[in-house]
């Protein structure tokens, strides 16, 4: 399903029109954490202009104190209002990608890096991807206080590799080159 592409133009009418107090402006560290900085409406020109600044040095893997400041690029096209908490005005989100003073995108951001390794997919002459999050979760079991406990619920198999194929790789075996030219 496509999603909506949106302007900066409607979005200033979005936020008039519903009443939006708060903006949070999105982005993962390195490790993939969301963090985000939220700013009052009345600074939504900024955020649209691409002039919202943050403190690179306080994420952890970002930038050294020297070279602290950041620039926060919003993706207009991520624009959305949360369905709670309106009693103050609602608060809407914009997911960006991290730059450096003078424009150019951050070596650290994960969102920058999708976006270049997906520029050189496309060079090198693909043209389709399937690309998202992979959210993994376990469930443990609880002791006999309420207390999580390392054993899992299930009794699902795990992922194991053949003590084979760990040899096949410490005896140096590459992976060989498909037929349709990709190496497997």
């Amino acid at each position: 399903m496509a999603r909506k592409q949106y302007t900066a133009d409607e979005i200033r009418d979005i936020v008039k029109q519903e009443n939006v107090q708060f903006l949070r402006l999105m982005f993962t560290d390195i490790n993939g954490i969301i963090k985000n900085v939220e700013v009052p409406i009345s600074q939504l020109d900024k955020v649209l202009n691409n002039k919202i600044t943050m403190d690179g040095s306080s994420i952890d893997g970002f930038v050294r104190i020297e070279e602290s400041d950041m620039l926060l690029f919003p993706d207009l096209d991520t624009w959305m209002i949360f369905p709670w908490g309106s009693e103050h005005g609602k608060v809407a989100r914009l997911i960006c990608s991290v730059h450096m003073t003078d424009g150019t995108p951050f070596a650290g951001d994960p969102r920058n890096n999708l976006a270049r390794v997906i520029e050189k997919m496309k060079a090198d002459g693909f043209s389709s991807f399937n690309i998202g999050p992979e959210p993994e979760f376990f469930l443990f079991k609880l002791d006999d206080n309420g207390r999580p406990t390392t054993t899992l619920n299930d009794k699902a198999p795990t992922l194991t590799w053949h003590h084979s194929t760990w040899a096949k790789i410490a005896s140096g075996h590459r992976a060989g080159t498909r037929k349709d030219g990709l190496r497997s």
